[in-house]
């Protein structure tokens, strides 16, 4: 698995050696229920997450730079995985921040290093998004990288509370 720099953060491979830090910031409600997962309820649990779901060649632990603190993760679903209708060449992004670093610049910064690797070194062709609707910070983040509304509301009755809240579905082709 690649390391994805940029200025303030690494993107790297998840180790079960994160689970504490993970624990830390997949508890807080205000974390999990925006991005469609509920709140974490033991270390153990972050482990079993890191083991079963962050465990693949394409979803990266965000980490400072400066001081290797664990902030988030982010990384892409295949059309395989997608939780939306994408075509054989797109990928679907997905990502979190503890609420720690929220309003600072940096989930926004690391997706746009991502939406650079999909691009730039996976060669998809086009990119998806989407956000819960009461979740709007998750849509400017995405505005903010370049991707568009596309009108389309979807329930995701798979995710947390997903037959309650719908998602806008946003979309990024890849320019010339």
């Amino acid at each position: 698995m690649k390391t994805i720099e940029t200025p303030r953060l690494r993107l790297r491979q998840w180790t079960e050696q994160d689970a504490e830090e993970l624990f830390a910031l997949a508890s807080d409600p205000d974390v999990g229920p925006r991005a469609g997962w509920p709140p974490h309820q033991s270390v153990e649990e972050s482990r079993e997450v890191i083991r079963t779901v962050f465990a693949n060649d394409h979803t990266w632990a965000i980490v400072l730079k400066e001081t290797e603190e664990l902030i988030g993760c982010m990384g892409y679903y295949t059309h395989e995985e997608s939780n939306i209708s994408i075509g054989e060449m797109d990928a679907e992004l997905g990502y979190w921040i503890g609420k720690p670093y929220w309003n600072r610049g940096l989930c926004t910064e690391a997706l746009r290093a991502m939406v650079d690797h999909c691009f730039n070194t996976v060669g998809y062709e086009t990119l998806w998004s989407d956000y819960f609707v009461d979740n709007p910070a998750s849509g400017r983040v995405m505005e903010k990288c370049g991707f568009r509304d596309t009108g389309e509301v979807n329930w995701l009755s798979h995710l947390y509370h997903g037959d309650e809240r719908p998602v806008k579905v946003m979309r990024l082709d890849y320019a010339l």
